[in-house]
């Protein structure tokens, strides 16, 4: 009798948990499958143009890519990959690499006139999709400085 009213309270915190899971596994959770991920500045490094940014200009590059709204993703057919990695653009990207683990993520962020696009490569990879962002719009590409 005693193990059945055990085995009765264990099968209901269980059932409870699988209904309602923690907070924090649910964001664990979606934080795995997240397309435009937040970025934290020390686990990154910041390039244009092949020169690393300095430090500052580095951390507020990566506010104005977490605070970034999503628009939209982009398809890519299989096998034009190359063509979203390598544009025929004369805009120069600035390229963000991540190192979490031993995964190596890349994102690409380009700047055209109204919006941002970025394309993530991480293994054989990648997604591309749109971002609104005032601030990395206004991130001027030849200097590297906010132009206001």
């Amino acid at each position: 009798m005693t193990w059945t009213v055990a085995i009765m309270i264990v099968i209901g915190i269980f059932f409870k948990l699988l209904m309602s899971p923690p907070n924090a596994l649910v964001a664990w959770f979606l934080d795995k499958f997240e397309l435009h991920q937040k970025l934290d500045s020390e686990d990154v490094t910041v390039t244009f143009n092949g020169k690393n940014l300095e430090e500052e200009e580095k951390i507020r590059f990566i506010e104005y890519f977490n605070e970034a709204n999503f628009l939209k993703k982009h398809y890519i057919f299989p096998g034009n990959e190359k063509l979203f990695l390598h544009p025929e653009t004369n805009v120069t990207p600035f390229v963000i690499n991540l190192k979490k683990g031993k995964k190596d993520v890349n994102f690409f962020v380009y700047n055209p006139d109204n919006h941002v696009d970025v394309v993530k490569q991480w293994k054989k990879k990648v997604v591309s999709y749109s971002l609104r962002s005032d601030g990395l719009q206004k991130f001027n590409m030849s200097t590297n400085r906010t132009v206001e």
